[in-house]
């Protein structure tokens, strides 16, 4: 039997988070699939236990098993760690 995940990847958060990665522009982001692909392909440092907390709160959050509002916290606290946070 196959289990079937439902997945939203249109969540978007309330308050977006800006932050600056790679070229230093201020990048808007606006929910958990954004900030999920930002950490994933473009973060600066993947070796803080904030990075890892963020993509699991993030993926969380676009399968509904999470908080978006968790998600959004937890991108935060790894854009700080980074110190990418704009």
């Amino acid at each position: 039997m196959e289990t079937v995940v439902e997945a939203d990847s249109e969540i978007r958060w309330k308050d977006p988070v800006f932050v600056r990665i790679g070229n230093g522009f201020r990048e808007r982001v606006e929910g958990p699939k954004a900030a999920l692909e930002a950490l994933i392909h473009r973060w600066p440092s993947q070796l803080q236990p904030e990075y890892a907390a963020a993509k699991c709160r993030c993926a969380d959050a676009i399968i509904r098993h999470g908080s978006a509002e968790f998600a959004r916290r937890a991108f935060i606290e790894a854009a700080v760690a980074a110190k990418v946070l704009s």
